[in-house]
């Protein structure tokens, strides 16, 4: 395990890529190497990059044979935390939180959804995709029961951070914030804020754009 450093947010994002196109490899693959340039290839990256980050997580490889499919997997596994369980706890119960339930079924054993929680009384004491659902005033005591680390925020923009500072209460450490706000913790808390309109917005001008181009060519 590489030394504990301050490493960037970028760097962390490319290593779980390396560790699903490892997975899948591992899988579906006879061939027990790879090399960076190959890695690269299938992320759209460059080989120094892949080897800068590979040295980031202490693995290097072989110039004759390359990387170690399976010990590079457990290497980047163990580096991104996958080494024990992920308690995850959802706030917010509408279209998107049960979409979040439903993906999340059977899809990673190391990540655990222990509950859900949400304001309305019709949407609570139920179990929906295998979780339990509870109301909102009862978020502390559930999450401190389950040991919850991760909170995933799918609330209205005008309640999300007053779900944050709760969970951040409850002792969670990592928020995942689907609502279209920008949300404020404290410096010892991570937050990723995935706003889906802004993203379709970006994308839609882009898609415009190239379209606009195309049709002047004509």
């Amino acid at each position: 395990m590489a030394a504990q450093r301050k490493i960037s947010e970028r760097t962390v994002e490319r290593i779980s890529r390396y560790r699903r196109l490892l997975e899948s490899i591992h899988a579906t693959s006879d061939n027990p190497f790879i090399y960076s340039h190959e890695i690269a290839s299938l992320c759209g990256l460059t080989a120094a990059q892949v080897r800068r980050d590979l040295m980031t997580i202490g693995f290097s490889g072989s110039s004759a044979r390359g990387y170690e499919v399976a010990e590079l997997l457990r290497s980047a596994s163990s580096f991104l935390g996958f080494s024990h369980e992920r308690r995850m706890a959802l706030v917010g119960i509408g279209y998107l939180g049960r979409a979040l339930l439903d993906y999340f079924v059977d899809r990673n054993p190391l990540f655990k959804l222990c509950a859900a929680f949400d304001a309305d009384p019709g949407k609570v004491d139920r179990v929906i995709h295998g979780v339990r659902c509870y109301p909102v005033t009862q978020l502390k005591t559930v999450l401190a029961t389950h040991q919850v680390s991760t909170g995933i925020i799918t609330v209205p923009a005008d309640a999300a951070q007053n779900i944050a500072w709760e969970l951040v209460e409850a002792g969670v450490t990592g928020i995942l914030n689907f609502a279209p706000v920008q949300i404020r913790v404290p410096a010892n808390v991570f937050i990723e804020n995935l706003d889906l309109t802004s993203a379709l917005e970006k994308v839609a001008y882009f898609a415009g754009n190239f379209s606009d181009k195309e049709r002047t060519k004509k």
